[in-house]
């Protein structure tokens, strides 16, 4: 029998992702990659006690098993899948982590809790924790961008568990230090897994969101990592011959399984990726930026305004325009930022303040209008802003490039204070004080597991 067919691109990734514990990361990297791992550990501690951190946490205390990793805002241990999977939800239990805008995914929700549960499993230090999770932000993104993942979104597929699968899969198999061969089956196992239905923006309590977006593609990455280092084998050519994955997944459609591989070691895809200023959906960044500029300039009461006309594109208007979950309505948001002159994680998870007078009458002058020609602009999720006083004076503001994304990134000191501010009201101002300084200098921690009593609740 003739040996198997293994594609030469696979075989590079996967030497790849087996030496990715041993490269150092340039310094400007590594800094990125902690504002990434900050950001996303702060998302878990706040979404521990949203709903679907709630009800994911009470599944995990019914199911038990062999303590290997901790469930963050709780002090349950359970297996290293189960603990990625929850604290996967937690970290997309809110609209505050990341997303990289390229490959259409929210990479840290899924990729940090896979990386910090192997870690706690094997005692991986936090420099390898930093190496793991930086090359999953590099192996996840490729993935949907070996794809035409324009046109693969617009039949249904959901980007935002397909992609970040494979990058969990590649952090976990770092961390479990396997070679080149278990690299290549962990990733054969992500695939038979990869799945995903648009359908997620149905979810009117951001559970199955939270699943779909963090919880699913930590579970399969770590679970397929898990498999390897037990022994499993996988086949040789899910890649390449007959019945491969691309033929699966692409149809008619072209592909560019040369992606996996650009610039690998050169480019990496953590520092075009996006830090959320507020704590509300992607599409509502851009527009809350403009009004927070123009209140600031020209000292705005929420008592002067007569009408708002928010532009954004087509399809970011239709996924916030008037959403019955506040975090993702762009008027209630909008509407929030002019009566309140900032919006706070509290208030943007505030329902009674969808039936509170003062903010639903504003919201009733907010108008959005979604836009095509800004489906096309370049960096997407722009956003427009006019504001109409009561005195007909007419101000306005656009925002090119929304505070927090790789256009215009957030400073350490902001992402600091945002982390902070998320983490305080769950686990009191001193520990987390204490949290965000660790994890800035986690270089110096011997064992993540050293975490734990920080993210106890």
């Amino acid at each position: 029998m003739n040996a198997p067919e293994v594609s030469p691109v696979i075989l590079e990734l996967a030497e790849y992702i087996a030496a990715a514990g041993s490269r150092a990361l340039p310094p400007e990297v590594t800094e990125k990659t902690k504002h990434h791992v900050l950001d996303t550990v702060a998302a878990m501690v706040s979404g521990s006690k949203l709903l679907p951190g709630r009800r994911a946490i009470a599944y995990a205390k019914s199911r038990g098993g062999v303590e290997e990793a901790l469930v963050i805002g709780s002090k349950v241990l359970v297996p290293i899948e189960l603990a990625a999977m929850v604290n996967g939800m937690e970290a997309h239990a809110d609209e505050t982590d990341d997303s990289h805008a390229p490959s259409v995914t929210h990479p840290g929700a899924g990729i940090v809790p896979a990386a910090l549960a192997v870690a706690e499993r094997f005692g991986r230090n936090g420099t390898a924790l930093l190496r793991a999770v930086a090359l999953g932000y590099d192996v996840g993104t490729r993935f949907n961008m070996s794809l035409e993942i324009s046109k693969w979104a617009a039949e249904g597929h959901g980007t935002h568990t397909f992609g970040p699968s494979f990058g969990c899969g590649a952090a976990a198999a770092s961390l479990a230090r396997l070679d080149a061969t278990g690299s290549r089956y962990v990733l054969s196992y992500v695939g038979q897994q990869a799945s995903g239905v648009g359908a997620w923006v149905g979810d009117r309590e951001h559970v199955e969101k939270a699943f779909d977006f963090g919880g699913m593609p930590a579970r399969n990455g770590v679970l397929a990592a898990g498999f390897v280092k037990a022994g499993f084998t996988a086949t040789e050519n899910l890649f390449a011959g007959q019945r491969n994955f691309y033929m699966a997944y692409s149809g008619t459609r072209n592909t560019n399984i040369n992606e996996l591989v650009r610039g690998l070691g050169v480019g990496y895809e953590i520092m075009r990726t996006n830090i959320k200023r507020w704590c509300v959906g992607s599409p509502i960044q851009a527009p809350l930026d403009s009004l927070y500029e123009l209140i600031r300039q020209h000292k705005i009461r929420a008592s002067q305004v007569e009408h708002v006309l928010v532009r954004v594109g087509e399809g970011p208007a239709n996924t916030v325009n008037n959403r019955t979950m506040p975090d993702i309505n762009m008027q209630q948001m909008c509407a929030v930022m002019l009566v309140d002159g900032f919006v706070s994680f509290e208030a943007a998870h505030d329902e009674s303040r969808m039936t509170e007078r003062r903010t639903r009458d504003m919201r009733a002058r907010i108008e959005l209008i979604g836009d095509p020609e800004f489906d096309r602009k370049y960096p997407g999720r722009q956003g427009e802003v006019t504001v109409t006083l009561k005195n007909g004076t007419t101000l306005f503001h656009h925002t090119t490039a929304g505070r927090g994304t790789a256009e215009n990134p957030m400073p350490r000191a902001e992402v600091d204070e945002k982390c902070y501010d998320l983490m305080a009201p769950v686990l009191g101002t001193r520990r987390a004080r204490r949290l965000v300084d660790t994890i800035w200098n986690i270089e110096a921690v011997r064992d993540v597991k050293e975490l734990r009593p920080l993210l106890t609740a």
